[in-house]
């Protein structure tokens, strides 16, 4: 048997209905529920949205930035050319003021001394790997904002389930004590 059949139906806003029945601590319950939702989804999208930009701005610097340079591999790279997968090699390059750098990059198998292969250098000459693309930033950026607004979101949330659950503790107290003190009454008027 469904369980609504002994609700009853539902009432939207019930809680800022007239009732004489109604206490103060529904009435404070009543706004804490409705503030922590409106504080919940105001904190998780503000969050999400300023990270999302500041992730996305961030690659969008990235992208401006960073230079594809021709390095030329060192010494012959480890491996047949053969293979399809690319092995660690040191490279040379110059940068754009004109000093000269190495470091490791990947490269084809079996090249040689000097082979040329394309490696990404911030300002500063240092091997930086490649800057995502526009699309990729946006999508990288999307999902980081929204772990960030979820997360952001779930401590008002989290707090107003904790202050409704003290409410109603203290709520279930108020009736204890009430029973206790109407309670024995009740068996001197049915007898």
């Amino acid at each position: 048997m469904p369980l609504k059949a002994f609700r009853g139906p539902k009432v939207w806003l019930w809680r800022w209905r007239r009732n004489p029945l109604k206490r103060r601590a529904d009435m404070m319950e009543a706004w804490l529920v409705l503030g922590v939702w409106l504080l919940t989804v105001l904190t998780g999208v503000l969050s999400g949205l300023a990270a999302a930009g500041s992730i996305e701005h961030g690659l969008a610097r990235e992208r401006a930035e960073w230079r594809p340079v021709v390095a030329r591999v060192t010494e012959k790279a480890p491996g047949k050319a053969s293979s399809g997968d690319q092995v660690w090699a040191e490279v040379r390059w110059k940068a754009a003021d004109g000093s000269s750098h190495t470091g490791q990059a990947r490269v084809a198998p079996g090249s040689g001394a000097g082979a040329p292969v394309t490696v990404w250098t911030d300002p500063q000459g240092s091997l930086v790997t490649r800057p995502a693309s526009a699309s990729q930033a946006h999508l990288r950026a999307g999902l980081i904002g929204t772990l960030v607004g979820v997360s952001a979101a779930a401590v008002p949330f989290v707090s107003g389930m904790a202050l409704r659950g003290r409410l109603e503790r203290r709520r279930m107290a108020d009736w204890d004590a009430e029973w206790a003190r109407l309670g024995p009454q009740w068996g001197r008027m049915t007898g």
